[in-house]
């Protein structure tokens, strides 16, 4: 109808079943899900609206709002308020439904990892600048994944970043498999380090190389679970490979660690069971590799409640039916730190299990430096060096040591605590170092480091990465390595030996300090602990003594009283 002056019709579209107050227009938010709208109708000058204002529009791509599958559709009732004037019809409905395409929450499908897909709403513009929550339950947060950065979008248009592990490039992982330092073959000494076998025991031999080492240990299989998979011929193959690419005897050069878990010691049935079997394993798996040397734990004599020689026995036993059932491998035993039941932390228990061994020739000893130390065998000076190696002699044989583990220790002198340190930032010293590469005696030996690979600075201070995780630095074997091999005929007057031996020893100093502070407090706490027990027995024994005199002197009272003429 045409009309002087023409009314204006604003509809106001609200997001979900909140409505939001604008300048213009009065809404009225209802609680149910389909709000009722009231237009506020006011005089304009402006033109009428076209006839088509209400209509449908076409969606971008040409297709309308009611064929769209990713749109949602929501139903309006809008009333027609006039101002001040009476109600009247119209060839438009005062209550018509209008089908708003809802641009503002519009699905946008996004490509993430693997091909998949998956719906995300987008938070319109309007929604942000209102202020708008959304509905509980419904998603409304824009996590729109980018495969590059690993960017996600939080409610607040915030982008944030997502950890995301980087792949290591080829180049990366070229120069990673590069070298740290050359072997020095042909060297008297054959010296490595414990490497890993992750992936398979054929990496330890490219592990090994690595780091410039003319030996190495390795575990053949998890040493913190008895059940393994069997040995992959694949990684047999690739091992025999890759020693003989690499001049590797297996023989001489590779010394496996047998697994923590497996005490030969213990008596019960079903535990030396599993401990056997899973011994027996790694004994046919060098077997497979062509190596000759085992090293393993001694275990400890708790089963037999302190019975040292009961526990070797049976340890001695367990051996001697290895032997049996392989052919090759000789078995080493590892001398140990610990005192108490623990076996090997006496020259006398390894001397004692070798003789219940019935083949000599499959048998022998790896002597740990850190072990040796901590148990009360001194290394320091030429002197105790010397004592502690005539010890050996005479207690073991220098004809059973077959390979060594060298590290140093950051605990005192006979603590009986297993803590291995860096080459020369322990409580050994450099100079006991020197005393074993310059004893011929050590020379054609696997020697093993399994010293810590914390990267550490000049104060011995340990460094963290971007994610406050300590860093490991293997270039640190590969420069134990040579600085050992540099010892060899090294004058220990010289300069270069002193300043060596004070920047190690700087290097170690909080930390030595540290365990000589925790272990004087233990001691003093034992030490206490002693005399409060002490001065009980005492009080006790003297409470005892005066309970019997007084008992003695009733008895002599009653004496006397039989004695005595009745009055």
């Amino acid at each position: 109808m045409a009309r002087a002056r023409y009314l204006h019709k604003r509809v106001i579209v609200l997001v979900f079943k909140f409505s939001v107050p604008c300048q213009d227009c009065k809404v009225l938010a209802m609680p149910k899900k389909k709000a009722v709208r009231k237009v506020v109708e006011e005089d304009s000058d402006l033109s009428p609206p076209p006839d088509d204002l209400l209509k449908e529009e076409p969606a971008a791509n040409g297709v309308s709002a009611k064929t769209t599958k990713k749109s949602r559709k929501r139903k309006v009732q809008v009333e027609d308020d006039l101002d001040e004037e009476p109600k009247v019809k119209s060839t438009r409905a005062k209550k018509q439904k209008v089908q708003v395409k809802e641009e503002e929450t519009a699905e946008t499908v996004a490509k993430v990892k693997g091909g998949r897909k998956r719906k995300v709403e987008v938070k319109t513009e309007e929604a942000v600048e209102t202020g708008v929550k959304p509905k509980k339950g419904k998603k409304h947060k824009a996590e729109v994944e980018s495969e590059d950065t690993g960017e996600v979008r939080g409610e607040d248009n915030t982008v944030e970043k997502k950890p995301r592990r980087k792949r290591k490039t080829k180049e990366e992982k070229e120069a990673e498999a590069m070298p740290i330092a050359a072997r020095t073959i042909g060297h008297k000494l054959l010296i490595g380090a414990h490497v890993s076998s992750a992936g398979g025991v054929h990496n330890s031999v490219v592990n090994c190389v690595h780091i410039g080492g003319n030996a190495f240990a390795l575990f053949l299989k998890s040493q913190r679970k008895w059940a393994n998979p069997p040995l992959a011929d694949e990684h047999c193959t690739s091992f025999h490979a890759n020693c003989k690419s690499h001049s590797y005897d297996q023989a001489q050069h590779v010394i496996p660690h047998g697994s923590y878990l497996v005490n030969l010691a213990h008596t019960d049935g079903e535990r030396t069971k599993q401990a056997y079997e899973a011994f027996l394993d790694d004994l046919k798996r060098c077997e497979r590799l062509g190596i000759k040397l085992y090293n393993f734990h001694p275990g400890a004599a708790n089963s037999t409640k302190g019975d040292r020689q009961a526990a070797i026995a049976h340890l001695a036993s367990n051996v001697n039916r290895a032997h049996s059932e392989t052919s090759t491998v000789v078995t080493l035993l590892e001398n140990m730190a610990a005192g108490g039941n623990i076996l090997g932390s006496t020259l006398e228990d390894l001397r004692d299990i070798i003789a219940l061994t019935d083949n000599k020739d499959r048998v022998g000893v790896c002597l740990d430096t850190c072990h040796a130390f901590a148990a009360g065998y001194d290394l320091r000076t030429p002197e105790a060096y010397e004592a502690t190696m005539k010890t050996f002699e005479e207690t073991v044989g220098f004809k059973y040591l077959r390979a060594v583990h060298m590290n140093d220790s950051k605990a005192p002198y006979d603590s009986h605590r297993d803590l291995h340190a860096n080459i020369g930032t322990g409580f050994l010293g450099l100079r006991a170092f020197h005393n074993i590469v310059n004893d011929s005696r050590f020379q054609g030996l696997p020697i093993v480091l399994e010293t810590p690979i914390e990267a550490k600075d000049e104060n011995g201070v340990p460094l963290k990465d971007e994610k406050g995780k300590e860093k490991e630095d293997k270039g640190i074997w590969a420069r134990e390595i040579k600085l050992l091999e540099s010892l060899v005929g090294m004058d220990v007057e010289s300069d270069e030996f002193s300043i060596l031996e004070k920047e190690l020893a700087k290097k170690g100093e909080s930390e030595r300090n540290r365990l000589t502070e925790q272990i004087d407090r233990k001691r003093n706490r034992l030490t206490e602990q002693i005399d409060r027990k002490r001065e009980k027995d005492e009080k006790k024994a003297k409470s005892s003594r005066k309970k019997k005199g007084q008992q003695k002197e009733e008895l002599n009272g009653d004496s006397a009283d039989e004695g005595s003429p009745l009055r």
